[in-house]
């Protein structure tokens, strides 16, 4: 690998000037509405989308689960939906402020929810972890990482609060897959489907109007958290990750609208996808020469973020270093020895 400077390529365009304010919607298409929602986080907003078809809505995506956003959301009933069915909920994948009120949302309108089964079975898991104690496995694998004792303790504090925002899953459910339709409003959307953020994370795509909602596969500004976690210690998500992006690039262009989970409507997504490979191919090239002597996953924050690492994002930062040093690990270009417990990562 021959570290160099990302080639410049043409910045995402904005075709709407204003963007709705916290808790309210904005059409963007005939039929296509968008609701930002709070989140109580730095991220401080989530996009959500509705389909208004002739005799029915859909929802995509449904907010952290907190009384602010289940207000919103009869508002949202009361103003926008009024009396037509909902005919289905949409979640793109299980992260809370994706999948946070779908539960509720299908109880109150009696409908169905629509997820790819991984996503619909991973957070089933992360639900059962609510009432349980910390695993030794985790434990073992953030020491491995670096952590000191006072950050294992704050794990420990928190581990099991992914509950607190997720209102409960419905026991049954629609499965989406790759190249599947799903019928939205009155029209057919195409089901692609990434990973590396999440296991199997799904865009909807209509071909005929060129409009894709991506949640967070694409977003215009920022980049997606890609991380190893405990529950699967040895993965290659980045792997799966730059697949994703290469894979979604031949399948749209810079024309298409992309709707996004965050940030604002744009366009020049096959352009931005580019970014994202062509920014992760350089952090990696940063990455070898800094572990030309031996570091632990907390001694490369500095080369991998701009953001200053605090407790509260300190697991995200740390997965996602992992995930760049087993890229490297599989591609044979870094090693790793264990010191009681601790990995060290080594320029092979």
């Amino acid at each position: 690998m021959n570290a160099k400077t990302p080639a410049t390529l043409p910045s995402p365009h904005y075709p709407f000037e204003n963007v709705p304010e916290s808790g309210s919607y904005m059409q963007v298409a005939e039929g296509i509405y968008w609701l930002r929602m709070p989140l109580p986080i730095a991220l401080n907003h989530i996009n959500l989308w509705l389909i208004e078809g002739k005799d029915s809505f859909t929802i995509i995506d449904t907010g952290w689960a907190t009384d602010e956003n289940i207000s919103i959301w009869e508002k949202v009933a009361s103003d926008l939906i009024g009396d037509k069915p909902v005919e289905q909920v949409v979640v793109t994948h299980m992260h809370p402020d994706h999948v946070g009120l779908a539960g509720w949302l299908c109880n109150i309108h009696k409908t169905k929810l629509c997820m790819s089964r991984a996503e619909y079975l991973n957070c089933h898991l992360l639900l059962g972890y609510s009432h349980e104690d910390t695993p030794a496995e985790a434990i073992n694998f953030y020491h491995a990482a670096g952590y000191s004792e006072q950050q294992l303790q704050n794990y420990r504090a928190h581990f099991g609060q992914f509950g607190q925002f997720v209102r409960n899953l419905p026991h049954a459910y629609q499965r989406l897959q790759v190249n599947d339709t799903l019928k939205m409003g009155d029209e057919d959307w195409q089901i692609l489907v990434g990973e590396g953020h999440s296991p199997e994370h799904v865009c909807l795509y209509n071909a005929g109007r060129n409009i894709l909602i991506s949640g967070d596969q694409l977003l215009p500004t920022i980049s997606s958290n890609v991380s190893v976690w405990p529950t699967e210690p040895q993965a290659n998500p980045l792997a799966d990750w730059l697949r994703s992006c290469r894979q979604l690039s031949e399948r749209i262009d810079d024309e298409v609208l992309v709707l996004p989970a965050h940030g604002k409507p744009f366009q020049g997504g096959r352009s931005r996808l580019q970014t994202q490979i062509r920014d992760i191919e350089h952090d990696l090239e940063k990455l070898l020469e800094f572990c030309a002597e031996p570091r632990r996953a907390v001694d490369i924050f500095g080369v991998l973020f701009k953001s200053k690492i605090t407790a509260s994002n300190l697991m995200m930062a740390t997965g996602e270093s992992l995930a760049h040093l087993h890229y490297l690990r599989v591609q044979g270009l870094v090693e790793v020895e264990y010191r009681e417990g601790v990995g060290y990562w080594t320029t092979s």
